[in-house]
């Protein structure tokens, strides 16, 4: 069976809701308060389970009571968590999150995940040609570029979120399969370059996503765009996260782009109308019934 592995980050979310972001400077009255586990990688990995795919998380938590929380809660969802190391000397990762007026802000504390790294003898254990590998950013750079590299040479596909946003080598990008930004990190990486040029100049490989304007990419004959569903917007937080994790399922299932991006559309507009970034999260029969209807 094809299975995804997902490199990445592990961290928990504390998660502020409060009506008016405030400005430098300024205080203002939060709702609510909560911690949700989550990061990236986390995010990824759980909506890809969800939605019926055998998963791996491969990435570091400390020995604190938000590791344990994570460590339940991917146990709970199905995600194997034998490669994630618990690292003594560290803190669990986290990311603090404002959610107001819509959106969210967010500013994300790296601790634990900056230990993820490998040896080649541990990757040539991890991976093999039934694998798909999903890359984010908020693990060393160094160690994204490492296991890009380990991929392309052994024909084993990459799907990179470049998230959060982070200047990308050449050699990089082309190491890896698929690339997924949304339009910030697009005009982050590629400065004012019209879309549908640089759509043109990365075939069936740069896929970027639009929030309420849903998801464009290439085909090599013609811009495809898959309009977003619409949803009753709780929290926006995992949206993203459920794109690339469900985008990955479609992919080993063998589904070409783009029904494949049709299918993570679908399951990132389920995703916001819950609350926290998994907890939205749909599975696979809500997609489904979903798409029916698309």
């Amino acid at each position: 069976m094809n299975r995804i592995v997902v490199i990445g980050s592990v961290s928990m979310d504390l998660v502020v809701t409060t009506a008016k972001r405030p400005h430098a400077g300024e205080t203002v009255i939060g709702q609510t308060f909560q911690t949700v586990p989550g990061g990236k990688g986390a995010n990824q990995a759980v909506a890809a389970a969800r939605l019926g795919a055998q998963v791996e998380i491969v990435g570091c938590i400390g020995s604190d009571e938000f590791g344990q929380r994570i460590n339940q809660n991917f146990e709970q969802n199905g995600v194997g968590t034998s490669h994630l190391q618990t690292i003594d000397d560290e803190v669990t990762g986290t990311a603090h999150i404002v959610l107001a007026e819509g959106d969210n802000s967010i500013v994300v504390v790296q601790s634990a995940n900056k230990q993820v790294r490998f040896t080649e003898t541990e990757l040539d254990q991890l991976l093999d040609e039934h694998t798909l590998v999903l890359l984010q950013l908020e693990i060393p750079m160094e160690t994204v570029e490492q296991v890009s590299a380990y991929c392309r040479s052994r024909n084993i596909p990459v799907l990179l979120n470049p998230a959060p946003s982070q200047a990308l080598t050449d050699t990089l990008f082309e190491n890896v399969t698929y690339v997924t930004p949304n339009e910030h990190e697009c005009r982050d990486l590629f400065g004012d370059i019209p879309l549908e040029d640089l759509l043109r100049r990365y075939p069936n490989k740069l896929i970027v996503t639009e929030g309420v304007n849903g998801v464009r990419f290439f085909d090599g004959e013609m811009i495809q765009h898959i309009p977003a569903i619409s949803a009753n917007v709780v929290d926006t937080t995992g949206a993203g996260d459920t794109f690339n994790g469900a985008l990955a399922v479609s992919l080993v299932e063998g589904n070409q782009l783009q029904e494949a991006a049709r299918f993570a559309v679908v399951a990132s507009g389920l995703s916001v109308e819950g609350f926290g970034a998994q907890g939205g999260m749909p599975k696979r029969d809500d997609v489904t019934r979903r798409l029916e209807r698309v």
